[in-house]
């Protein structure tokens, strides 16, 4: 089968994007045949801010009805392939949403949020994130909110989150967790990667690794291509399963230098986080609409079609039918 018959056949999840959202992005993702995708609606806003956001997606949802649907359940993410449409999956990148209420995630869960990272880089009410200097575990709040997006059934996801806290976060979840854009630390060593250790914990607690593509994580950075990119989800793959594997790529597109700096200081305005990089996307990954690409560079690979399928979105599909 060619990459492009196989391309069209396939469900297509992104694990993590971070765009600007609207009309030119909806239309990429059309274009690159993207089934669905994890789209993040709030980082360091707190509940009001967060709200407005989901308010503002719900404006684009009624005013791009032809190219992307809300999608609660794994059906409405099939109902979408089929209808040719893109289904969003609103997502969190901290829990700073929830502030100090655990009543706050149900709340959250009918607007349709379905994962949520545990904490952003930094220490929040539930935990520790990897940029911070000390990574005191889960917090006792911690432990009631991850009960709590078990019981709603809303995904834990740990990628920017500390060693310490993601070890309790595995440990204390009664469903699976994931690991939702992440890269080995045996490829590159860096603060974001997980090691072959981490990586094999969490798939031992029947839990899930999207591999992201972002270059700083790549062990040829900006030089990196698409096939560096497969060459790191094969890494893992053969550390995890295959069952075990997705993609999530971070796509930034649309965003400038004011946005990476809100993003890269702590709660959005404090101490900065790392240095500021000059992001170059892997040639043949540039934008949200060349995941046909991907396809053909799993082939190249010599991937089988089954295998294809499974990391460019069934996995994905599968791990979330367990946790909603």
């Amino acid at each position: 089968m060619t990459a492009t018959s196989l391309h069209d056949d396939l469900v297509v999840f992104d694990g993590l994007i971070i765009s600007r959202w609207g009309p030119d992005i909806f239309a990429a993702m059309r274009e690159g045949g993207l089934t669905a995708a994890n789209c993040t609606c709030s980082v360091w806003e707190n509940f009001r801010d967060t709200m407005l956001n989901i308010g503002r997606w719900n404006r684009d949802f009624a005013a791009h009805a032809d190219k992307i649907v809300k999608a609660r359940s794994v059906a409405d993410i099939r109902r979408a392939k089929a209808e040719g449409r893109t289904a969003i999956v609103l997502g969190f990148q901290n829990t700073s949403a929830f502030e100090d209420r655990v009543e706050f995630v149900e709340l959250f869960k009918e607007q349709g949020v379905g994962i949520v990272q545990m904490t952003y880089n930094t220490q929040n009410l539930v935990g520790s994130g990897c940029y911070e200097s000390t990574d005191s575990g889960l917090s006792d709040f911690g432990h009631d909110i991850v009960a709590e997006m078990n019981r709603v059934g809303m995904l834990c996801d740990l990628s920017h989150v500390g060693p310490k806290t993601s070890h309790d976060v595995i440990l204390a979840s009664k469903k699976p967790v994931a690991y939702s854009h992440c890269l080995p630390a045996g490829l590159k060593a860096h603060p974001r990667n997980k090691t072959d250790e981490q990586l094999r914990f969490i798939a031992e607690h029947e839990g899930f690794v999207g591999v992201t593509m972002f270059p700083p994580f790549l062990a040829a950075g900006n030089a990196a291509t698409i096939d560096d990119y497969v060459a790191a989800i094969d890494y893992i793959s053969n550390l995890v399963g295959e069952e075990s594997v997705g993609f999530g790529t971070d796509f930034t597109q649309g965003y400038g230098t004011p946005f990476f700096e809100y993003l890269n200081r702590d709660k959005g305005d404090g101490r900065q986080l790392t240095e500021f990089w000059q992001v170059e996307f892997p040639e043949g990954l540039k934008t949200i609409a060349d995941y046909p690409n991907m396809t053909a560079a799993m082939q190249r690979a010599g991937w089988s079609d089954s295998r294809i399928a499974r990391v460019m979105g069934e996995n994905w599909l599968s791990l979330l039918d367990r946790v909603w």
